[in-house]
Formats: C-alpha cells, sequence, structure tokens
C-alpha cells in the first residue's frame, strides 16, 4: 500500500459526539467507524474536529493507531452549521500548530461535508479524497421554507471543491449522477461506496426480548423511525400514515416510536421541528400512539430496531440512510422513499418496500401490508439482511482504500 498515514477532517461535528452526549448523525458513525477499520487494517488515522466542550480531552486516544483532535476554533459549545465559516482560519491555524509541534506528515486527507472540504484546500499538501454526504442543491429542491435552505456560499464551495479534490466518494448512484449533471463533476473522479454497518453490533435479536428491553408493549405493533429531527426526514409524512392505518383497522393495537432528537430538557425548549411534530401529534389524536423516544447509544439501537415490526425512512432526500441499512442488517423489513440513496439496494423489492414521498395512503397501505401478513413479513425480513451482508465496515475500508490508492497514484502523475 502506497501509503500509511490518513488523516480525516470532521470539522463541524466530532465523531464521538455520542459518547459527549450530544445529538448524532450517520456522518458521525460513518467517520468513526471508517476511521477505526482503517486502523484495524494497520493504517494511522488522526481525525481533527472542532472543538465544543472546554471539559472534553484535546485528543482522545481512541485505539491504538487512532485518535480524535479537539482543535479551538471559536467558542468552545455548539454553534450552528451555518455560522461555522468565520471560524474556520482559526481551525486552520490550529491544525497547522498541532501538525507543526508533533512533526506529523499525512499520505493522504479525506474531507468530510463542504465546511471540512474547504478547510482541506487551505491545508491539504497531500492527495485529496472529499465525501459530502449530503448536498445542498438537492436539500434546497426539497426544503420547505427559506429557513431549511442552503446558501448561495455553500453551493458555491461545493461546486469549487467538485472541480479541485483529487477523488469524490458518494454514498449512492442517485448521488453521483446529481454531481455529474448538477456540479459537473468528472466521472473519473467519482466513485460510489455505501456507508458500512457493524454486524457485531446489528444483529437479530428476538422480538420478545428486545421489547422488554425499550419497555415496549409486548402485544402491540410497532413501527419505528430512526434519525435527525428534520423537515426533510418526513416524519410528518409518517404520522399521517399511522393516523390512516389507525382509522381503517381499529382492532389492531399499533404504536409509532421516533427514536431521534433532544427531549431531555422541557418541551418549550425542543426543536423547531420536533415541536412542530408534537403539535401534530395532538392535531392528528395520536397522544396514545406516537411516542418521542429520543436519541439513544449505538449500543442500544440493536434493540429498538428488533423491537420493531417495521422501521420506516420516509425522507424527502436521503443520500443512503445508515438507520434502513442497521435496521435490515438486524433483519427487520424497512419502508422507504425511492428517493433514499439505499432504495437501490431495495431494488428487487420495490413493490412492498419502496413508496414516493407525501404519499401518506400509500405508506399506510405498505405499513398494514406488512403488519397483517406475518408469512410476507417474514420473508422480507430474511431478504434485507442477505442484501446488506457485503457492507460491512471491513469490506466498505478495502473499497475507500482503493480511493485513496487512486489517489496518491493520481497526485504522483499529476506532480
Amino acid at each position: 500500500m502506497p501509503f500509511s498515514k490518513i488523516v480525516m477532517i470532521s470539522y463541524h461535528t466530532c465523531p464521538l459526539a455520542s459518547q459527549e452526549g450530544k445529538e448524532t448523525g450517520g456522518m458521525n458513525v460513518y467517520v468513526l467507524e471508517l476511521s477505526r477499520e482503517l486502523a484495524k487494517k494497520g493504517h494511522t488515522v488522526d481525525i481533527f474536529t472542532r472543538s465544543t466542550d472546554t471539559h472534553n480531552p484535546k485528543v482522545v486516544q481512541v485505539s491504538e493507531q487512532l485518535r480524535v483532535i479537539h482543535l479551538v476554533a471559536g467558542p468552545e459549545r455548539p454553534i450552528s452549521k451555518k455560522n461555522l465559516l468565520q471560524y474556520i482560519p482559526e481551525f486552520v491555524q490550529s491544525y497547522k500548530e498541532f501538525v507543526g509541534s508533533e512533526h506529523l506528515s499525512y499520505d493522504v486527507m479525506h474531507c468530510h461535508y463542504y465546511l471540512s472540504g474547504l478547510i482541506g484546500l487551505q491545508i491539504c499538501k497531500v492527495p485529496l479524497v472529499m465525501t459530502f454526504h449530503t448536498l445542498a442543491l438537492m436539500k434546497n429542491l426539497v426544503a420547505r421554507g427559506e429557513v431549511e435552505k442552503e446558501d448561495g456560499t455553500r453551493i458555491e464551495a461545493e461546486l469549487e471543491l467538485v472541480q479541485k479534490v483529487d477523488k469524490i466518494i458518494t454514498p449512492s448512484t442517485s448521488d453521483t449522477q446529481y454531481l455529474q449533471y448538477l456540479y459537473d463533476a468528472k466521472p473519473n473522479k467519482l466513485s460510489v461506496i455505501p456507508p458500512g454497518v457493524d454486524p457485531t453490533i446489528f444483529r437479530p435479536i428476538p422480538q420478545k426480548e428486545a421489547k422488554a428491553f425499550v419497555g415496549a408493549d409486548p402485544n402491540s405493533k410497532m413501527v419505528m423511525f430512526v434519525g435527525r429531527i428534520e423537515a426533510l426526514k418526513g416524519i410528518d409524512m409518517l404520522m399521517y400514515a399511522i393516523k390512516i392505518f389507525v382509522k381503517k383497522n381499529p382492532p389492531v393495537p399499533i404504536c409509532l416510536w421516533i427514536v431521534g432528537g433532544d427531549i431531555s430538557q422541557h418541551m418549550s425548549l425542543w426543536s423547531k421541528e420536533l415541536q412542530k411534530l408534537e403539535e401534530l401529534r395532538h392535531t392528528l389524536q395520536l397522544r396514545t400512539v406516537v411516542k418521542f423516544v429520543g436519541q439513544r447509544p449505538q449500543d442500544e439501537l440493536p434493540y429498538y430496531y428488533n423491537a420493531a415490526d417495521v422501521v420506516v425512512m420516509p425522507s424527502h432526500y436521503e443520500s443512503f440512510g445508515m438507520a434502513a441499512l442497521e435496521a435490515m442488517m438486524c433483519g427487520v423489513p424497512v419502508i422507504t422513499t425511492n428517493v433514499a440513496g439505499i432504495s437501490s439496494v431495495l431494488a428487487d423489492t420495490d413493490e412492498v418496500l419502496l413508496t414516493t414521498v407525501n404519499d401518506p395512503i400509500g405508506l399506510a397501505t405498505k405499513i398494514e401490508f406488512l403488519l397483517k401478513n406475518p408469512a410476507a413479513h417474514e420473508q422480507l425480513s430474511t431478504e434485507v439482511r442477505e442484501k446488506v451482508q457485503d457492507l460491512t465496515w471491513a469490506n466498505i475500508a478495502n473499497q475507500v482504500l482503493r480511493v485513496y490508492e487512486s489517489a496518491v497514484q493520481t497526485g504522483r502523475k499529476n506532480a
């Protein structure tokens, strides 16, 4: 292998955030688990992120060859992503000082999200690999109102990065096509590599045991959403679908658990989106049906997935959908919209497990089919698990390493 030292930049969110008591999403898991696997394969990996808490150690040794380094860039507290551009110069300076003080050098740099990419352009002296995780143009396409839209600065940054980085890793064929057609990305820069999943954590657990662990009614049919609480996730459509199911099937006991978001504070301090969903819960008279669970740590998620009869990802845009991948590895059927990157994995079962955006009647029909047809449910449970058996982090890391190697070779040719 032509390299052994890898630097990851995850500026706006720390991959250890869940362990630090903060809300996390798929990107946090992606960066940490990919880095763990690369370290297991013998590479030295340093992840640089912005410090958001003065009490956290500046350097966390995750394993013998993996560490997370918190750099000071602006106030050491959580700050909205849209307000972090101004602190990039300080982050760059902190990075240079740290690397200089330890006499560090790297063979390849992997940046996550456009903010990290902008940092990479300023500090990178080695081949630069980029993973956007989400794309501003696609988020703007499905945004509900101006508040949710990404500004021109991010779009311009993504356009610049597409042209200047050496390689781009995309999670799905759809995101690859968006980068080609909307961002003018050169096809030879793009590699489709989905996220991975840890099969030792996400595994089938008897539903009775899982329901007991999470404290669910053993006699109730359970529908579950797992993820960030954002408008583009389409949770409101899922609640509409549950209302329709309840009206059509009054004898069937059903519950919807929404896993994600910070509900530790008083309801008045919940996020605006959570408050909207709580209001909708009352409007639809689903107070005894819908439960907000809040965020749960990774090691507990398998019990939540296995407690569910079906996991639903009703997103308006999803570059891939790691929650769906995790649920499938547990052997739990997943219904997702056909705009999610993971929908390509479900291509053979599209009639049952794929739905369209903003179609609560269609979604309710698919939920009804799975909950009222045990034989079909059992068959799909087996099928979805088989579909993701190859998507382990060990296999994904091997694919990523090939992209790194290609980036290094390309850099040498252009040197």
